[in-house]
């Protein structure tokens, strides 16, 4: 099965100074592909990359990061915009900070949903609480109905996770998605994610220093200053 996502000798760089090095791999539909390493080692920076979110000081300034031939990096931002969500969903370290505080959750992720395809208000609401039950958001009516501000992190944490699933991406990216949830509840997103990846051929990228949920990705690639460190035999 070919790559849906790949890394081809891709090089980053924040205000001229490196971040990533010469870094190549791969990610097909229904794979799960960890990435490991100590803080600072350009695990986030290869994520955001694909998704043109370095921000105003970060740069690809080498190789090429391809979704299905096209190479993400020189793509215009209207064309980068519609691959944005539909095309591969990003689940941030902090995914509640996505979302705009003073504004409720439901019609945030409605107008999410309908920027990609054709999708009634309560269409929505439907696919969102049935989510955030599996997810095991409590008064899902509720938290739809609310502003970011007045939820828990945590909660903040899941509704965000969510809304980048409701999407329906083929490709997500997940940044230490579950970095500021308990434990119990930490083992329930991530076991939702790698069923969804198994039984819907989604294919899940995950930073994390999690050493049981490396265990459980079909592959790891783990850097150091910005290079992939030689698989151990």
């Amino acid at each position: 099965m070919e790559p849906v996502l790949t890394w081809q000798s891709a090089e980053i760089r924040y205000g001229g100074n490196p971040a990533v090095r010469g870094v190549s791999f791969s990610v097909r539909p229904g794979e799960i592909l960890g990435i490991a390493g100590e803080s600072g080692s350009g695990k986030s920076s290869l994520l955001k990359a694909a998704m043109g979110l370095l921000g105003p000081d970060g740069a690809v300034t080498g190789g090429k990061i391809l979704f299905h031939g096209k190479n993400l990096p020189e793509l215009p931002e209207a064309e980068l915009r519609k691959i944005r969500g539909a095309g591969i969903g990003m689940v941030f370290q902090d995914a509640g900070a996505s979302f705009c505080p003073v504004r409720t959750v439901g019609a945030q992720i409605y107008e999410s949903l309908a920027a990609h395809r054709k999708i009634t208000r309560e269409e929505a609401r439907e696919k969102a609480l049935a989510l955030f039950e599996k997810l095991h958001l409590p008064d899902g009516p509720r938290i739809w109905d609310s502003c970011p501000f007045a939820l828990s992190g945590g909660m903040n944490q899941r509704v965000g996770i969510a809304a980048a699933m409701l999407q329906e991406p083929e490709v997500l990216l997940a940044d230490e998605p579950t970095g500021n949830l308990d434990g119990e509840t930490a083992e329930v997103v991530i076991d939702y994610l790698l069923k969804l990846s198994s039984s819907q051929g989604l294919a899940l990228v995950i930073v994390t220093h999690d050493p049981d949920i490396a265990a459980r990705c079909d592959r790891v690639v783990r850097l150091k200053n910005g290079c992939i460190l030689p698989e151990e035999n």
